[in-house]
C-alpha cells in the first residue's frame, strides 16, 4: 500500500501528491500579500513584457552529501531549474547571478535596495536542509522587492532524487502567485519517438517532463504507434498500435510499465481519447468504407456509435466536462470542424473559412479549440471558439499539426516537419510550442525526431 503524502500551502490547501513528495508549510514568515503590493503580470495582453525576477541559488551546507549529491549542489540546480521554466514561459526576465550584489541569508529578509538596484521586481530565496531521516526538506520564499514584503512560501520534504520535482513545484507556485493561473512546470509530455528512413520509420512511445529531461522510450519499435493521450489521472495513456497490421487501441499504466488492450478493430481506427472523467475513450472508426465516431465505456468495454452520416468523421475531443465534443468531418463537401453533445446529437458546424480543418482539441479551460488548418501550401495552428467566432492564428510553418494543450490552457505544443532538400537531406520533425497569444515560440528537445505530442494534467491533479 503506497504511502499517503500531502502538499499545504500558506493557504492551508491539501491535495494528493504524486509518489514521492511530502511538502509542510514554512512557519517563519508570515505569507501574508501587502494590499499595495505592485508585482503582477497582466498575461490577457498579446506581448508581454517579461518580468524581471533574481532567483538565488538555494543555500545548504557543502559538507553534507546525499545520494543525489551535496546538499549545496542540489540547491543550485533547484534554482537552475526554477530559472528555466520561470524564463521558457516568455513572462519574466531572470536576471544574470552574477549581478547580484549578495545573496541573502534565506531566513531572513532581505535587503531590498540590494535587489532593486539590479532591476529585479521579484526575488526568489530558499534554503535546502539535510534531514537525520536522509530526505531532503527544500523551502523557499518568493518576495516582492518594490513593495518590500513577502508573497508566498513553501517547503517541501522528500527523496533527494526528487529534487527535480521539487523545482518545477516551486516554479507553479511562483507563476500561480505572479499571474493568477495555475502553473504548467509539474507535468510530462508523451509523443511519438521517430527515427530511420522516410519509408521505414520506427516509431516508439517515449515520455518526458515538460522540460524534456528524464525521458524514457516505452516501446521498443519493434510495432508501430499512433495518437498516444494521458487519462485525466496522468498515470494512463491511451494510444494505438499495429501489431502484424491489425489496428488496436491500448491502455498503458505508466507506473506498472504494462499495457492493456481496450479492443481489436476491424476496420481502421483513429485517435483515441479519454472523456474528462477518464471513464470512456472516443474514437473514430472505419466500418463498410465509413469512417463515424464511437466511444467505448471502459468498464464493460461496450461501444456505442455516435455519429452516422456517410462522411469521414474524425479527431473527436471532449470538452473540459463532458458536455460537448468537437470533431472533424467532410460532411459539408471538405474538412471543417463541428461540435455535438456528447451523445451525438445537436451537430454545429464550426468553421466556414478557406481551406482544411482538422485535429481540433478543447482547451482545459473550455474557452478554446485548438486546430490545425491546411490552406495555400502552408500549415496552420490556431484556436477558435466553441461557437465558431474569434479565430486567430497563431503560428505557420512547411507542414505543423497535432495541437494539445497545456493542463492551464496558456500553451500550446505541437510538431512541425521539415522538408527534404535536393540531396535527400532536411525532412527533420520536432516538437515545438508557442503561448495562446502568438508570441514565445520554442523548440522542445527531443533525442530523436519527435510528433504527436500529448500534455499531462498538473501530476497532483489525481
Amino acid at each position: 500500500m503506497r504511502k499517503r503524502e500531502t502538499i499545504e500551502t500558506f493557504g492551508r490547501m491539501k491535495v494528493n501528491l504524486f509518489k514521492i513528495l511530502l511538502v509542510s508549510v514554512i512557519g517563519l514568515v508570515s505569507a501574508t500579500v501587502s494590499a499595495n503590493a505592485v508585482i503582477e503580470i497582466d498575461i490577457t495582453r498579446g506581448n508581454v513584457q517579461p518580468l524581471p525576477i533574481a532567483v538565488t541559488p538555494l543555500s545548504g551546507s557543502g559538507a553534507q552529501m546525499t545520494t543525489a549529491g551535496s546538499v549545496m549542489e542540489i540547491g543550485k540546480q533547484i534554482s537552475q531549474v526554477v530559472t528555466a521554466d520561470l524564463e521558457r514561459s516568455g513572462l519574466f526576465n531572470a536576471i544574470d547571478p552574477r549581478a547580484f550584489i549578495n545573496s541573502d541569508n534565506a531566513t531572513a529578509a532581505p535587503q531590498f535596495a540590494n535587489w532593486r538596484a539590479v532591476g529585479a521586481q521579484a526575488l526568489v530565496t530558499g534554503a535546502t536542509i539535510l534531514r537525520e531521516d536522509g530526505q531532503l526538506r527544500v523551502e523557499f520564499r518568493l518576495w516582492d522587492v518594490l513593495a518590500g514584503s513577502q508573497m508566498a512560501g513553501l517547503a517541501l520534504t522528500g527523496s533527494p532524487q526528487s529534487w527535480r520535482r521539487v523545482a518545477h513545484k516551486i516554479s507553479d507556485a511562483i507563476y500561480k502567485r505572479l499571474t493568477g493561473e495555475e502553473g504548467y512546470f509539474d507535468t510530462r509530455i508523451v509523443y511519438i519517438s521517430e527515427s530511420g528512413p522516410y519509408l521505414n520509420r520506427i516509431k516508439r512511445l517515449a515520455i518526458m517532463d515538460q522540460d524534456g529531461y528524464n525521458h524514457q522510450f516505452m516501446t521498443d519499435g519493434s510495432f508501430m504507434v499512433l495518437n498516444p493521450r494521458f487519462s485525466p489521472t496522468s498515470q494512463e495513456i491511451t494510444y494505438l498500435s499495429y501489431y502484424n497490421d491489425t489496428p488496436r487501441v491500448y491502455l498503458f499504466n505508466i507506473n506498472t510499465g504494462k499495457s492493456e488492450m481496450l479492443g481489436e478493430f476491424r476496420g481502421m481506427t483513429f485517435a483515441p481519447r479519454f472523456s474528462p472523467d477518464g471513464k470512456n475513450v472516443i474514437m473514430s472508426k472505419a466500418e463498410h468504407g465509413n469512417t463515424d465516431i464511437f466511444v467505448m465505456e471502459l468498464a464493460t468495454r461496450r461501444i456505442k456509435q455516435l455519429t452516422t452520416n456517410s462522411a469521414i468523421d474524425t479527431s473527436p475531443s471532449y470538452s473540459p466536462f463532458g458536455r460537448y465534443i468537437t470533431f472533424t468531418s467532410d460532411r459539408g463537401g471538405s474538412p471543417q470542424l463541428y461540435v455535438m453533445d456528447a451523445d451525438g446529437g445537436n451537430i454545429k458546424r464550426i468553421t466556414f473559412g478557406q481551406g482544411l480543418y482538422s485535429t481540433p482539441v478543447w482547451s482545459p479551460r473550455g474557452d478554446l479549440i485548438a486546430f490545425t488548418k491546411q490552406t495555400g501550401g502552408k500549415f496552420y495552428i490556431g484556436v477558435i471558439r466553441p461557437d465558431g467566432s474569434g479565430e486567430r492564428i497563431l503560428t505557420e510553418s512547411y507542414f505543423e499539426e497535432g495541437p494539445t494543450w497545456s493542463p492551464n490552457g496558456r500553451v500550446i505544443m505541437y510538431y512541425r516537419k521539415y522538408p527534404y532538400d535536393n540531396k535527400g537531406g532536411g525532412g527533420e520533425t520536432q516538437l515545438w510550442s508557442i503561448d495562446l497569444t502568438g508570441y514565445n515560440e520554442r523548440q522542445v528537445l527531443t533525442p530523436l525526431d519527435g510528433s504527436d505530442p500529448a500534455w499531462s494534467p498538473l501530476l497532483d491533479r489525481r
